[in-house]
């Protein structure tokens, strides 16, 4: 079992962006402290949801800062930022921190976003297989070009070359946010693993698992890769030595935060959007994920990855918007939860 942290720097209520970004880095301190696997950093633009606009940025920043563990993106949204820019950016950090990062990335939403960096909504539509396949390459051919719908430039060399790491000379792991049927197909032909969102139960999740190993399968992929595929499922996670003091922590400050993140997302073409109610999001976060005591916490994470075949987390931690309360919240995860699960 392989525990890390989902960090979105979220700006809750009556906070500012300083104060999360700094609580996102101490976030991250304290997973490696805690003796935990990774952590796992969003990226958003222009709303206090999560005030961290570019995830590939801090993940440098913190494989500065940090010595063992992981850091991934999650995500990098693919159809704002050219895909050789942002492979350049992953085989850089790949190279210099000797492995330990993960590339993360996703078709995003249709927000205001694709017009304020020129893509166009039709890089969100229909433009995401384009992307992700020239990324692809980027990160494993010594020279690459492209005559594409969206790119098409001469053939260049690849510097550098992710190749050149001898600890991992196939280049930096790239996972692919899932949530449709579609998405789950294009990542299972590309052999990709899945971030399996934390809105989902486990047997949604444990369906898309199914038919990203149907999928793979049918396109020829080797039985043992498939088998072998490392998914990364995220959740919630706040720990309490009573479970109702858990569901309280949560009730108490994500509505507001949610209200005041969700509200704030503009869509590119004044499409009209569905928000989830706050509160009952809330409690179904609480319901579906490992929110209580820790010998229940490390229940449900078991079961979650008994059901779903998924061993990987990403847990969010920072739920209750407090620093010192986050950083509790990875300490009992990393010396109360953990050793339940080796």
């Amino acid at each position: 079992m392989r525990l890390g942290a989902f960090v979105l720097a979220a700006q809750f209520p009556g906070q500012g962006q300083g104060e999360a970004l700094h609580r996102a880095v101490r976030s991250a301190q304290a997973v490696e402290e805690a003796g935990l696997d990774s952590v796992w950093l969003a990226e958003h633009h222009f709303v206090p949801y999560g005030v961290c606009p570019s995830a590939v940025t801090l993940a440098a920043f913190l494989l500065g800062r940090t010595r063992r563990i992981g850091v991934g993106t999650a995500v990098s949204v693919l159809p704002t930022v050219h895909p050789v820019a942002l492979g350049e950016q992953a085989a850089l950090l790949h190279l210099t921190s000797g492995g330990r990062f993960t590339l993360g990335v996703g078709r995003g939403g249709p927000w205001v976003d694709l017009e304020v960096f020129g893509a166009g909504l039709e890089a969100y539509e229909s433009g995401f297989p384009e992307s992700l396949d020239l990324l692809l390459r980027w990160l494993s051919e010594p020279r690459v070009g492209a005559d594409g719908e969206r790119f098409a430039f001469r053939e260049v060399p690849v510097v550098p070359r992710t190749d050149e790491l001898l600890d991992a000379p196939e280049g930096p792991p790239v996972l692919v946010a899932c949530t449709s049927p579609g998405s789950v197909r294009l990542a299972a032909e590309r052999g990709l693993p899945m971030l399996l969102g934390m809105h989902c139960d486990d047997e949604e999740k444990a369906e898309m698992v199914a038919l990203w190993r149907t999928s793979a399968l049918e396109v020829g992929r080797c039985p043992q890769e498939v088998a072998d595929a490392e998914h990364v499922s995220a959740g919630v996670v706040q720990i309490a030595d009573a479970r109702q003091d858990a569901i309280e922590a949560l009730a108490k400050a994500m509505p507001g935060w949610l209200r005041q993140g969700l509200e704030a997302h503009v869509t590119v073409d004044g499409r009209a959007r569905r928000m989830r109610d706050p509160h009952t999001y809330t409690e179904l976060l609480c319901a579906l994920h490992p929110v209580g005591t820790p010998s229940l916490c490390a229940d449900r994470l078991a079961a979650t990855a008994e059901r779903t075949g998924v061993n990987r987390f990403a847990l969010l931690v920072e739920g209750t918007g407090d620093l010192a309360a986050t950083e509790e919240n990875v300490r009992r995860l990393g010396s109360e939860v953990l050793p339940l699960l080796i």
